[in-house]
């Protein structure tokens, strides 16, 4: 499909806080769990967006650290439908050169989910063309204190020295270790807040908050947000331009 816009600008890196699926079912008499089904339909079309535009890495929040507190039947069958969409989607995946990543401690997933789960990672590992990210009972403030701990060990062992850890050092420790920081982070729903969400990854993204829910969130949709995007101006702290100095 022809690209609806140009991008004025690179984007190497979405992420995607994907909510509202339970309100989605919920508008339409169903039961909230066919809103996360239908949400993993989303996920391989928005990779496919950004696969037009040459967005190499995509980051989609599909289950915190604080979804436990959630109805064990709605955990149940998120997972399933997380278990249906890698055995789904895993040879399109595969003929993409996608490779898959998971950011967060898989160690607690369902012993099905997680075998499928690292098989996907496994099968995919060696592909170069893009990344898909899918944040697994991943929460920002464990990432970081798992790679304060991790150099903590390294500083104990003499592996590292006190001195030479910098922000560098901090990022080699996190989940994304080698990808690029995010440049534009989505939020569908309408809900203005980034939830705990790859907060080191997101320090310099331009948020773009949708009212859409995220079962609703298609082509038109994201382009929306790339549009929204393209009238940014990117400064990461400084000025436009020398007159700006005076």
């Amino acid at each position: 499909m022809k690209n609806e816009i140009t991008l004025n600008k690179p984007i190497k890196h979405v992420a995607i806080i994907m909510d509202g699926n339970g309100r989605w079912a919920k508008k339409r008499g169903l039961p909230r769990t066919l809103g996360h089904k239908e949400a993993c339909n989303r996920i391989v079309e928005i990779f496919d967006y950004c696969v037009d535009y040459d967005i190499k890495v995509v980051s989609f929040y599909a289950f915190s650290t604080e979804n436990w507190k959630r109805p064990k039947s709605e955990i149940k069958f998120l997972f399933q439908y997380l278990e249906i969409f890698f055995k789904r989607e895993i040879d399109k995946i595969m003929k993409d050169g996608t490779r898959i990543i998971v950011s967060g401690d898989i160690s607690k997933l369902p012993p099905k989910t997680r075998k499928t789960t690292e098989e996907a990672i496994e099968k995919t590992k060696n592909n170069k063309n893009y990344v898909m990210n899918i944040c697994l009972n991943y929460g920002g403030k464990e990432e970081l204190t798992r790679a304060a701990k991790l150099i903590a060990e390294e500083v104990k062992e003499g592996k590292l020295a006190l001195e030479d850890i910098n922000e560098q050092v901090m990022e080699n420790h996190l989940y994304t270790a080698g990808l690029p920081n995010v440049d534009l982070m989505i939020r569908t729903s309408g809900e203005v807040r980034t939830s705990n969400f790859l907060p080191w990854q997101i320090a310099y993204a331009e948020y773009v908050f949708t009212p859409v829910l995220f079962p609703d969130f298609k082509r038109k949709e994201f382009v929306d947000c790339l549009i929204e995007f393209n009238k940014r101006n990117r400064r990461y702290g400084g000025l436009d331009n020398e007159k700006d100095n005076k």
